[in-house]
């Protein structure tokens, strides 16, 4: 499986497509409400039962196309390892490895995206994908400049989510890369 490129997950934009228009959730999709301990935490001092679950719409047919793709799936998301319990089982994805993050939501001095540095450091030099929401020129740049290995950062709209032409340039770039 080391052979294979890392495709790195972010899930609220690429998966849940939480600004999608008219807050309604999307053909293909399912309503999912949803209490991860790291939302708990964030509305503290609340107790536990007075915080509202996050609303989550997730496309059961992600998961088997995720899948096909020959890359090594990751989470690269603020949900850590509550994706495998949350969001994997919703939409037929495998316990996958996760990005431990050193500072959720930090500042980076050179207005990077809080984590692209933690992102390349844990590739360690190997081919990825970054499929994410909030990409920025700059992450593109320092990701070139600092990652050793090929790397692409593939911006994906959250009023939509992941769309067949994502599917097709991860199809693609894999290809490539072979």
């Amino acid at each position: 499986m080391t052979g294979r490129p890392l495709l790195l997950l972010d899930v609220d934009g690429p998966l849940n497509p939480y600004a999608a228009p008219g807050a309604r959730c999307p053909e293909g999709y399912r309503t999912h409400r949803l209490l991860p301990e790291s939302w708990v935490a964030r509305q503290a001092p609340q107790p536990r039962e007075q915080v509202e679950p996050l609303r989550v719409w997730l496309n059961p047919a992600h998961g088997p196309g995720l899948l096909a793709l020959p890359y090594e799936l990751v989470w690269a998301t603020t949900w850590m390892d509550e994706a495998n319990a949350l969001i994997g089982p919703n939409i037929g994805l495998p316990e996958l490895p996760y990005i431990r993050w050193t500072e959720v939501f930090g500042t980076d001095p050179e207005g990077l995206h809080w984590k692209t540095r933690d992102l390349v450091a844990w590739a360690a030099g190997r081919p990825f994908v970054w499929v994410d929401d909030e990409l920025g020129p700059q992450d593109i740049e320092w990701i070139e400049a600092n990652h050793p290995g090929p790397a692409v950062a593939l911006w994906v709209d959250p009023r939509f989510g992941l769309r067949e032409l994502h599917f097709e340039a991860l199809r693609d770039w894999a290809e490539e890369e072979r």
